[in-house]
């Protein structure tokens, strides 16, 4: 059976080090058998951001951008919550996606897919999971989007 980490190897993703919380907050909470991750924003490797509002600024496929860079941070976090041992993970439970969106943007679902379907191809069927995507009229530094997760541990 393939490892997370050997998975990861194998479709080129590499996790970013985790990034440090943007204000008075932790990443994560470990709760019992729940990694509570708080949420990420679309932040690469460099510290740029991706900002702006999706459907005016940015497009889907941009927006879509930056959820997966989100997803990356948030498995970041994890990794780090579980002591560099992504295997410890038994499933993901929820994410709940903020997009700052135009008025007229419809598509908060299928920009989240890109978060969705990243956490399926790292952690296969146990990356299934319950979610939420909603706009928002802004979002904190102006960002395109940010992700919260809820992971189970084994």
């Amino acid at each position: 059976m393939a490892t997370i980490e050997s998975r990861l190897v194998e479709r080129g993703i590499v996790l970013p080090d985790a990034p440090a919380p943007q204000a008075n907050y932790v990443p994560y909470v470990v709760a019992g058998n729940l990694i509570h991750v708080s949420g990420q924003i679309p932040i690469d490797g460099d510290g740029t951001l991706i900002k702006g509002r999706v459907g005016a600024d940015l497009s889907l496929d941009e927006g879509q951008r930056a959820a997966r860079l989100c997803t990356l941070n948030i498995d970041a976090q994890v990794r780090r919550a579980c002591d560099g041992n992504l295997d410890r993970v038994r499933r993901v439970v929820r994410i709940g996606g903020f997009i700052n969106a135009a008025p007229d943007f419809d598509q908060h679902a299928i920009l989240l897919n890109a978060a969705s379907d990243l956490l399926v191809e790292i952690f296969g069927d146990a990356g299934r999971h319950a979610r939420f995507a909603v706009g928002a009229g802004s979002l904190p530094f102006n960002v395109a989007i940010e992700i919260d997760a809820v992971f189970e541990l084994r």
